[in-house]
């Protein structure tokens, strides 16, 4: 063979004239002949094997070239005879590839047949690729997800042919084919013939689907082998970031191969080649938009979950994106950091390298928990999530993390507030430190172990042993001294000097000659060295050696010599072992053993991690109760995903028993009356999970824990909470549960005390027995003698809260009677029930108990909704309950009476005689007005609802016993069509019901001869003489009762309404003056017509100086202007000052109501005006702090354009009128709170005239600059120019006045206008100081409207007086004087319609 294929970087070149010896094609075949020459192919292929493709190649490459008109069978032919070629080569070339010689000729042959396969089978596998892609594009499923049925089939052989292609070339080239170059030198065309295949493949939109799964293996392999063997690790690397820049869906791909790549074929440069490609990139690069920077972030945080471990030697390259622009790559890099602290960088068993880019690492994600792009903060969190599930954290950033995370609750992002609450969820149920967190019972066991350790560190200091430094230590610092010394002593010198030193030397041997023997002289020797005396100690040493000849220790002073001297000294000094304990005899014994010292210190540790543990609890209990307290309050939210973060973290916190981790359990407990069933079905399934779902080893075991579940949850619960919690016991006892028969057994014999168990647990066990009875009635009606004999038998009186709970689920019977349709169902008034309740009643009237009230209501409502004739009833109960009362008042009168006669016989005692216990009285009117509130209610809905039903009965029977001729028949039918037809049938039967309910509510219950009638002076007295009867309680139980007698009758109503409002403002009793907000709440809608001249004293009460007093007026007054009882005026005003009040609830009220009337067409829009003069009055004293913040919120429910508008157009208006400076101001704060828009700023620039003149004020100035700040965000460049100019026009009005800019035309103008209005424009402003009230407000006697000229000018009209209300506390006034006199009664004014009164009773 004597040509050489070369592949060619374009199909066309191999038809051109080549090179020397370069294989040119020389026959195209035609489309026609195609199939002719491929079976020629197909032949040879069976006789000669592969290296047919040598002879065959033009038939091949003539298919390349006529792919767009030749048939697409005959291009799988093609592909098929050449995957048999690849095969064919792929198995006969080993054997060459191991053969020890082989001819050029043969090596240039297979090697000719490599290069011409793979050449055909890439291009044509592209082809067929770009086809198949095509054929999906066209086929793709429409709006009914139908698709080709022929495109589908083709599409679905491809991708199996393009498998068995992709594994062929596999095959082959994992062979050591490179041997068959010369010098084993790959040629680059070759290898990109291949990878071009590879990456035209993977271009595939379908690619990444898992049907694709077996050809994303091959090609990745295919690369893997490419890279490892051909040489192809940089091509890759570039093309990988090329590829990713322009298909998002393939990162994930990538990600697998880089990570096949690194760890199975061992090339791991590949990912730090990668990771600098996309480090290189630069931050602005990266900011803009087609960047690929989201492929980016999804490779790196992929690639990071499957190698980890590979990622950490090139992470410094990839952090230098965590300082760029783009969020999507800081978040990569915090993920790739997050995967790298779980899976790497965890666990005790690092080094200090290690621990060190650990902590590097965790200060880089603490950074980033504060970035300014909320979706990078809300991923961080979750890496920190996972980082704490997998419990890599460790324990040091346990409290700093935690903070952090708390702080993030109140994040502006709803992603970033359920990240943290994640996080927080996963630091409970993760937590190291204790399965139950609770920092109160944290607190006494830390203190305890402090007080432990402080005492075992005192006694440990007291132990400690005196340092004690060695003798040698000792010496070898004092031997450089004692060497000079020693020195000096042996220097010869003068006679006299001599003569001196001598007598001296005589002298210190005199002093120590007490030494008798060489031992003792040796001791005093080293006394001597150790107080630094050394001249002493070299001259005894030098007697000694005199006096002791003998002796061992100076033997070798025979010659005296400063060697032999220190020698001597050294010797004596440091001792031998015989010595050791006489030479330091003057130093401090070891006080203790060393094992006894290492044992304390031990000791000492150990309580020292005990206290750091604690003190790590505590702490971190702490945080957890912090973040319960703030996620409590997002409970409540608008956004629903937040609220089921929130529901599942009360239910982890629960289960933890963190303190207080029922207070969220119960505040989420009402959204199971939400609208929106994703809310209501987390409540549900929380409260199973939490309730409903016990543990136990039996079913009675189970029933227990699950009524000591509920019962727990029931102890001190409001009734709100009772009831919220009986739609989710209902449905508990309702669902058919196994578990039901066991529960209601184990509560009865709670309740009836045959298990040892507290009150509250018999109460909640009662209650629990009425939520089960609405879903089985006959739980509690067949067992009514029970709870009559337990509850309310002869211990009633002890105690009147388990009476209360079991008439309330008595009551529940009734809730079945109501929803049918046939004959009510009442018990006999001689039945026991009634005869235990009227017994329990009377006797309690004159006992003091403070709980017989909330007993007292129930049981008259339980009465009147299960007895028959429940009025006559109740008369014997009053009767008897009076009768008691003046028993107890005579035997009073008679021990009083004994008293005085026995002190005094002469003297008698009147008054004595007449007292009364008032807390008894308070009781019997509480009673009184509790019956006469029901005898209405009784009237009104069971009686009324009695006559519809029996003259439905009636009507229906008469129609059965009548048989009219046809002539009356036909009559009677064109009568009913008539009625039917105009609306009336039925209508005059029940307004002749109604009239006589209404009648007898006016003229017969409170008639001379009812026993009602008798107690209305005496609450009258009561309520109008505050100072003779000024008992808190009796004052409470009259101002209700009379409130429930004025819903009787209009009559009752009109006269006693003076008296009531009169209590309202002048009673020092704040719980008095909230119940007679709630009674003129409903008073209101009863009697509408009677309490609209009142409304005015209704809204002062906003002002009040108690909280609960606020509180109760704006939710009463919510109340009547949502259901649209009372018309919404000015004196909205006060509601919107509790925009700013200073407790939290009552601000969360006042904002509850604005964003329920927002929900009304224009309400707050029309109202707008109005508050702001009322706001801005001088005399109110609002603060502009203040005043800004309601009207930001006011002002945030104007979102319409035509609004806005006109808004403009009335705030400008009212700067003529507004005389001070800080009315200006407020005005031009409202204009800046408004959603400007281009409309509206054209009406600003025309109202012009009206605000021009107060520029020169910063107040008005900056406000409107703000407003042209806002309108140039954004704004195309037309209007932007207008912008500018009216900034301009601001700007020089304000810095040189309106005289220096305006025209002269204009200037005129001016000038003929009378001086007052400039003179009234510069009115000073006022006193700042608030006036009157305390809060800010206005007093309910001030007008409305402090200056009349800020308001819009309107017709005056005459306003009456504030009524004088005189409240003296004197005893012997006259009652009346408490009252407003007529005159001062507010006059009716606008008619109000009334509604039907069965409509408008309170339930």
């Amino acid at each position: 063979m004597s040509w050489d294929f070369f592949v060619p970087v374009c199909t066309g070149d191999l038809v051109k004239t080549g090179g020397i010896n370069q294989y040119v094609v020389q026959d195209v075949v035609s489309s026609k002949q195609l199939p002719a020459s491929l079976s020629r192919f197909k032949a040879a292929l069976r006789s000669q094997g592969p290296l047919c493709i040598l002879e065959h190649f033009d038939t091949c490459y003539s298919v390349l070239q006529h792919c767009n008109s030749v048939e697409l069978g005959v291009k799988e032919d093609t592909l098929e005879l050449l995957v048999q070629v690849v095969n064919g080569l792929a198995a006969t070339l080993p054997a060459l590839l191991m053969a020890t010689s082989v001819s050029a000729a043969e090596r240039k042959e297979k090697l000719n047949a490599v290069k011409m396969s793979v050449f055909l089978i890439c291009k044509l596998t592209e082809t067929l690729e770009v086809f198949s892609c095509r054929q999906c594009i066209v086929t793709a499923p429409g709006k009914g997800g139908k698709k080709g049925k022929a495109g589908g089939e083709g599409l679905v052989q491809w991708e199996t042919e393009r498998e068995k292609v992709l594994q062929a070339l596999v095959q082959l080239l994992q062979l050591d084919i490179r041997s068959l170059w010369n010098l084993s030198l790959v040629e680059e065309e070759f290898i990109s013939c291949v990878t071009c295949c590879c990456y035209k493949v993977l271009e595939n939109p379908t690619i990444s689907h898992v049907k694709s799964k077996p050809t994303r293996d091959c090609i990745i392999h295919l690369l893997g082998v490419l890279i490892k063997k051909y040489n192809h690790l940089l091509g890759a690397s570039v093309k990988v970031i090329q590829l990713l820049q322009h298909f998002e869906q393939l990162s994930s791909v990538f990600a697998q191969a880089v990570s096949v790549w690194s760890t199975e074929y061992g090339v791991r440069s590949i990912i730090g080649e990668v990771i600098r490609e996309i480090g290189r990139k630069s931050s602005e690069e990266l900011a803009r938009e087609g960047s690929g920077v989201k492929a980016f972030s999804t490779f790196l945080s992929e690639l990071s979950g499957l190698v980890p471990e590979l990622m950490i030697p090139n992470i410094s390259v990839l952090i230098t994106h965590l300082e760029g622009e783009s969020n999507t790559m800081r978040v990569a890099v915090c993920e790739v950091l997050g995967d790298i602290l779980v899976r790497v960088l965890c666990g005790d068993g690092l080094d200090e390298s290690g621990k060190a880019d650990r902590d590097r690492f965790f200060d880089t994600l603490q950074e980033h928990l504060h970035d300014t792009h909320s979706h990078v903060r809300a991923r961080v969190l979750q890496v920190y999530t996972r980082i704490v599930n997998s419990k890599a954290l460790p324990l040091c950033k346990y409290s700093e993390v935690m903070e952090l995370a708390v702080g993030r609750l109140m994040d502006k992002s709803i992603n970033a507030v359920k990240s943290a609450i994640q996080l927080l969820a996963a630091f409970i149920a993760h937590n190291p430190y204790s399965c139950k967190l609770s920092s109160a019972d944290l607190k006494i066991p830390l203190e305890k172990e402090t007080v432990k350790l402080r005492e075992m560190k005192e006694k440990l200091e007291g132990k400690a042993p005196v340092a004690v430094i060695k003798a040698s230590e000792l010496w070898a610092a004092m031997e450089p001294e004692l060497l000079i010394t020693v020195g000096t002593e042996l220097e010869p010198s003068s006679d006299s000097e001599n003569e001196q030193q001598e007598d001296e030397n005589d002298q210190d041997v005199e002093e120590e000659k007490v030494a008798e023997d060489d031992r003792a002289t040796a001791v005093m020797i080293a006394q001597y060295l150790r107080v630094n005396k050394y001249r002493n100690a070299v001259r005894l040493c030098i007697k000694a050696h005199s006096c002791f000849p003998e002796s061992e220790r100076f033997a070798s002073l025979s010659t005296v010599t400063p060697e032999t001297l220190m020698e001597t000294l050294a010797l004596i000094f440091k001792g031998s072992d015989e010595d050791a304990a006489e030479l330091s005899q003057n130093l401090p014994p070891t006080p203790q053993k060393e094992g006894e010292k290492e044992g304390e210190e031990g000791e000492l540790k150990k309580q020292e991690m005990l206290v750091q543990y604690l003190k790590d609890t505590e702490t971190f209990a702490l945080q957890v109760e912090r973040a319960i307290s703030v996620i409590n309050t997002m409970l409540y939210m608008k956004t629903t995903s937040v609220v089921q973060e929130a529901v599942q973290f009360c239910v982890t916190v629960c289960e933890f028993s963190v303190a207080n981790s029922v207070s969220g359990v119960r505040k989420m407990l009402p959204l199971v009356w939400s609208t929106d069933t994703a809310i209501k079905d987390a409540v549900v399934q929380a409260y199973r999970r939490l309730y409903l779902n016990p543990q136990g080893d039996n079913i009675r075991m189970k029933a227990h824990t699950l009524v000591d579940s509920l019962s727990e949850l029931m102890v001190d619960a409001s009734l709100g909470t009772i009831q919220c919690l009986e739609e989710i016991v209902q449905e508990f006892f309702g669902g058919g549960s196994n578990l039901q028969s066991t529960v209601v057994q184990v509560l009865w014999e709670r309740f009836t005390g045959k298990r040892e168990t507290s009150g509250l647990n018999r109460r909640a066990a009662v209650l629990l027995l009425g939520m089960a009875t609405r879903a089985e009635r006959e739980v509690v009606l067949s067992n009514l003698d029970t709870l009559c004999s337990v509850a309310l038998g002869e211990k009633v009186t002890e105690d009147f809260l388990l009476a209360r709970d079991t008439v309330i689920t008595i009551c529940s019977i009734t809730d079945h009677v109501r929803q049918s349709k046939g004959a009510p169902f009442r018990l006999p008034q001689d039945h026991q029930l009634f005869t235990c309740l009227t017994q329990a009643l009377a006797e309690g009237v004159v006992m003091e108990d403070p709980y017989w009230q909330g007993f007292m209501e129930q049981a008259v409502r339980l009465i009147y909704f299960l007895a028959e004739s429940p009025d006559q009833l109740c008369s014997r109960l009053v009767q008897r309950s009076a009768r008691l009362l003046l028993d107890q008042i005579a035997e009073a009168g008679e021990v009083n009476k004994d008293s005085s006669q026995t002190q005094d016989g002469s003297q008698e005692s009147s008054e004595q005689d007449e007292q009364v216990n008032c807390v008894c009285l308070a009781q019997l009117l509480a009673l009184c007005g509790c019956v006469a509130f029901w005898q209405v209610s009784h009237l009104e809905r069971s009686v009324s609802a009695e006559l519809r039903r029996r003259r439905g009965e009636r009507e229906e029977r008469e129609e059965k016993e009548k048989v009219p001729s046809s002539k009356a028949k036909q009559q009677s039918a064109n009568e009913s069509a008539m009625e039917e037809e105009l609306g009336l049938m039925g209508a005059s039967a029940e307004d002749t019901e109604a009239e006589l309910i209404r009648k007898i509510c006016e003229t017969e219950l409170l008639a001379d001869e009812n026993l009602l009638c008798a107690f209305l002076p005496l609450l009258v007295k009561v309520c109008s003489s505050p100072g003779r009867y000024s008992h808190p309680q009796l004052t409470t139980a009259a101002c209700l009762a009379l409130s429930q007698y004025m819903m009787i009758s209009p009559s009752v109503c009109e006269e006693n309404i003076r008296l009531i409002f009169t209590v309202l403002e002048r009673s020092t009793l704040p719980v008095v003056r909230a119940n007679a907000l709630i009674a003129l709440g409903d008073l209101t809608v009863r009697f509408p017509n009677i309490l609209e001249p009142w409304t005015q004293n209704l809204y002062a009460r906003l002002s009040d100086e108690v909280p609960s007093v606020r509180q109760t007026a704006v939710t009463v007054l919510t109340q009547l202007v949502l259901k649209d009882v009372l018309k919404v005026k000015g004196q909205v005003s006060e509601v919107a000052v509790l925009l700013i009040d200073p407790e939290a609830h009552i601000t969360s009220l006042a904002l509850n109501f604005f964003n329920e009337l927002a929900t009304k067409d224009n309400a707050i829009y029309n109202l707008l005006p109005d508050i702001i003069s009322r706001l801005s009055d001088p005399e109110r004293g609002m603060s502009s702090e203040d005043f800004n913040t309601i009207m930001k919120q006011l002002f945030s429910y104007i979102t319409k354009e035509r609004q806005t508008e006109s808004l403009v157009e009335k705030l400008c208006q009212r700067f003529r009128t507004a005389k001070t400076e800080r009315q200006w101001c407020d005005l031009a704060t409202s204009l800046s709170l408004l959603s400007m828009c281009e409309r509206g700023f054209k009406r600003l620039q025309e109202c012009w005239e009206c605000y021009s003149d107060k520029l020169t004020e910063p107040g008005v100035y900056q406000p409107l600059l703000s407003i042209i700040a806002k309108l140039r965000r954004g704004a195309k460049a037309q209007f932007k120019a207008q912008v500018d100019e009216f900034e301009k026009r601001l700007t020089a009005v304000h810095t040189r006045g309106l005289e220096n800019v305006e025209s002269p035309e204009v200037d005129e103008e001016n000038q003929t206008q009378g001086s007052s209005e400039k003179t009234v424009t510069r009115t000073p402003l006022p006193t700042r100081g608030r006036k009157g009230s305390k809060r800010g407000q206005a007093k309910p006697s001030s007008s409305s409207h402090g200056d009349e000229s800020f308001v819009t000018p309107q017709k005056s009209k005459r306003k009456s007086k504030k009524p004088v209300i005189t409240f003296s506390s004197d005893e012997e006034e006259d009652e009346e004087d408490a009252v407003m006199a007529e005159s001062e009664t507010p006059k009716v004014t606008t008619p109000i319609a009334r509604t039907s009164r069965r409509t408008r009773l309170r339930n």
